[in-house]
């Protein structure tokens, strides 16, 4: 969550702006490998960040948005806003093809300010080894990944008024930090991402338009489950 709200600051590099949409880099690579933290700063108008991140974390949707999978299952449902899965990724020339396990958790947030309506809710998809792994003969190369999209809810509309999908935006921190495990040629690897992450964000977001298009708007529940979280104090005990 910390590495979602920090800053922009002179550690990274805009490396695409189109629009509300800015994709920033920070350079990274370890023994070869490009590790590269990347992170995206996105509106969507007309949806809520229940909405969005509803259809992010489901896995029914995936293959939907989702245009770099091969295949995907699900390996364990611990609740209803936990989930382990095995995903295996279409081959990018001239690397090998890659498949990764990971968590998927989503979680609600408080409002940060009197300007958000509803709670904020976060998806964060991290990386585990899993006993019920199908990779056991390495037919694919293990990449490593935490993912976390983070959205809140503006809306504008008076009190007392019904509120409607031009009422509301919905803005969106994605921040992504991928091993694509083993080696890939450095420029190979920054120029996919360079290209596919803006491309993700605005097909996951046109999907999730059209989903809710002609839908009442959907807040989510109460607040009754949203964490007790003091982000200056969590920022300050970080250092």
């Amino acid at each position: 969550l910390r590495y979602c709200y920090e800053d922009c600051g002179q550690a990274w590099t805009a490396v695409h702006e189109d629009g509300d949409m800015k994709v920033y880099r920070r350079d990274l690579e370890e023994g070869g490998v490009v590790l590269d933290p990347l992170k995206a700063i996105h509106t969507v108008p007309g949806v809520t960040a229940y909405e969005l991140t509803h259809y992010f974390f489901d896995e029914k949707y995936r293959l939907q948005w989702e245009g770099t999978l091969d295949s995907f299952n699900v390996l364990d449902r611990i609740s209803a806003d936990t989930v382990i899965m095995h995903q295996v990724h279409k081959r990018v020339w001239p690397s090998s093809q890659r498949d990764v396990v990971f968590i998927s958790h989503r979680r609600e947030l408080p409002q940060r300010s009197d300007k958000e309506r509803g709670s904020g809710f976060i998806v964060c998809n991290c990386s585990i080894d899993h006993d019920k792994d199908p990779n056991v003969n390495g037919k694919y190369i293990r990449a490593k990944a935490n993912i976390f999209m983070l959205a809140h809810t503006l809306c504008n509309a008076a009190p007392g008024e019904k509120v409607d999908r031009s009422h509301v935006t919905c803005q969106i921190t994605y921040a992504a930090n991928v091993n694509p495990g083993g080696w890939a040629p450095p420029s190979v690897v920054r120029a996919v991402s360079k290209r596919e992450y803006p491309k993700f964000l605005r097909r996951f977001s046109q999907f999730v338009v059209k989903q809710t298009e002609g839908q009442d708007v959907d807040f989510g529940p109460d607040n009754s489950s949203v964490l007790d979280l003091d982000l200056d104090d969590d920022l300050s005990a970080s250092g």
